[in-house]
């Protein structure tokens, strides 16, 4: 089944606000383990619904870094033993707000 940027872009706005959602559990005793679990799982999905997206489309976004995004997931997939939990806590607080804004603007 093919979906279309609309419903891909809307995969990625909904797997970003479930990261900010859980990342004040990152930052607990009790669910952390959970919540990092959870947050890896939609990164994840941010990366393969990028991955899907026609090169058209993100070629008319130069501006966001849709290979890096796609990395990330494959990291977060294959490499999981390299993934560092500072990196993945400052990529939630600094960098998906700005992403989720730009897909926003489209």
């Amino acid at each position: 089944m093919t979906r279309s940027d609309q419903e891909r872009f809307a995969d990625i706005l909904h797997a970003i606000q479930r990261c900010q959602d859980y990342e004040p559990y990152l930052r607990t005793d009790e669910f952390a383990s959970m919540a990092y679990d959870a947050v890896l799982r939609n990164l994840a999905v941010i990366g393969e619904a990028v991955r899907a997206l026609p090169v058209e489309t993100r070629d008319g976004m130069p501006d966001i870094p849709w290979a890096a995004i796609a990395g990330l997931r494959n990291i977060v997939v294959h490499e999981y033993f390299r993934v560092n939990p500072d990196l993945i806590l400052d990529l939630i607080d600094h960098e998906l707000a700005t992403l989720a804004a730009r897909l926003r603007d489209i």
